[in-house]
Formats: C-alpha cells, sequence, structure tokens
C-alpha cells in the first residue's frame, strides 16, 4: 500500500504541471482565437491572408512537431526557451488556431440581418458585436470549444516528450522504477476525472445559455 501510495503522489505531482499547462494555455488562446477570428472577418485582406495562413499551418501540422520545433528547433538559431515556457508558447499558438475556427464560425452562422438591425438602431460595428453578434454566437461555439476543452488535457501529456515531468512522464518512471503497471492505470484515472470535470463544467455552461434558443 505504502508503494502504491508513493506511486500516486509522484504522479500528482505531475498533475500540478498538467493543469498548469491546461490553464495558462485556456486563459491566452481563448481571447487570441476571438481577436484572430474578427481579423479574418474584416475586409483588409493582407490581414485575412495572414491570419488564413496561421490557421492553416498550426491546424495542419502535428501539436507534437511543434512542441519539437519550439524547444528543440529554435535553439539552432539562437532562441531558447525552458520546457515549460516553449509548452506554454506552442499550446497558445496552437489552440489559439483552433478557437479562431470554431469563434469565426460562430460569428458567421449569426444571421445578417442581425447586422442590419443593429446598424438600423444606429450601433457601430464594435457595438454591434458585443452586444448582439458574441452574446448569440457563444451558444453556437460553446460544444466545439468543450471538445476542444477536453482534447487540451490530453494533448498535455504530449509535453512529456520535452522533459516536462506531466502525468505521463511521471508515470512512466514510476513504471520504470518499479516495474509495474499501477502508474498507468493510476495516470488514466486522473485525466478521466479531470476529463469528466471539464465535460461537465460545458454541459452546465450550455445550459446556462439556453435562453439563446
Amino acid at each position: 500500500m505504502d508503494n502504491l501510495t508513493s506511486i500516486s503522489l509522484f504522479i500528482l505531482q505531475g498533475a500540478v504541471i498538467s493543469l498548469k499547462i491546461y490553464v495558462v494555455t485556456f486563459i491566452f488562446a481563448i481571447p487570441l482565437g476571438m481577436l484572430c477570428a474578427v481579423g479574418k472577418l474584416t475586409k483588409f485582406a493582407p490581414l485575412k491572408w495572414l491570419l488564413e495562413v496561421y490557421t492553416w499551418l498550426f491546424r495542419g501540422t502535428p501539436l507534437l512537431l511543434q512542441l519539437f520545433f519550439v524547444y528543440f528547433g529554435l535553439p539552432f538559431i539562437g532562441v531558447r526557451f525552458t520546457a515549460e515556457i516553449a509548452a506554454y508558447i506552442t499550446f497558445i499558438i496552437n489552440y489559439g488556431a483552433y478557437f479562431t475556427e470554431i469563434f469565426r464560425a460562430g460569428i458567421q452562422s449569426i444571421d445578417k440581418g442581425q447586422y442590419e438591425a443593429a446598424k438600423a438602431l444606429g450601433m457601430n460595428y464594435k457595438l454591434t458585436m458585443r452586444r448582439i453578434i458574441i452574446p448569440q454566437a457563444v451558444k453556437v461555439i460553446l460544444p466545439p470549444t468543450g471538445n476542444e476543452a477536453v482534447n487540451l488535457i490530453k494533448d498535455t501529456a504530449l509535453c512529456s516528450a520535452i522533459t516536462l515531468a506531466d502525468i505521463l512522464r511521471n508515470a512512466k518512471s514510476m513504471v520504470s522504477s518499479h516495474a509495474s503497471v499501477e502508474g498507468y492505470f493510476i495516470a488514466a484515472i486522473l485525466y478521466l476525472i479531470m476529463t469528466f470535470i471539464i465535460i461537465n463544467v460545458f454541459k452546465y455552461i450550455e445550459r446556462r445559455f439556453t435562453y439563446y434558443n
């Protein structure tokens, strides 16, 4: 029992790293995605083209490859980050690209008549977006955002590949040192608990926004 307790505590230490990456990514990737989504809907062609390239590049290449590039590749040109900072940068940019497309699709799903009605009431574009369009788009974007939130907590396991002591890396370390698979089972249970919580949080938020139906 003491052996199992020590394994569990060590893997729980890794959960702190996983949750830090999760929270920081969410805090910064959401506003990044919203800004880029609005940028893709402007009539300024160079900005739209730049954002198209951004979303195509980061949605079209593996997150693990992006992690390797930032952590192992950039030092060849003199740019070095700690493993944790490299993870933050990569995850924020990657998930920002996904959120960009989710938010853009959500905003574009709102009937154009809403814009015309707001214009008739004397609202400018910024006010229309803030008071009319975005509150309605939230209901549309919540389900795919919830899916990405679940994917994000699982994707944090990729950080073990760049030496971060997250859940998976600590689990692998315990499996190797104790010659036992308990570490993997404990890691799986932790991921299942976290995904269960995230899914139910988003279900609750979706219910709160049902008045937009």
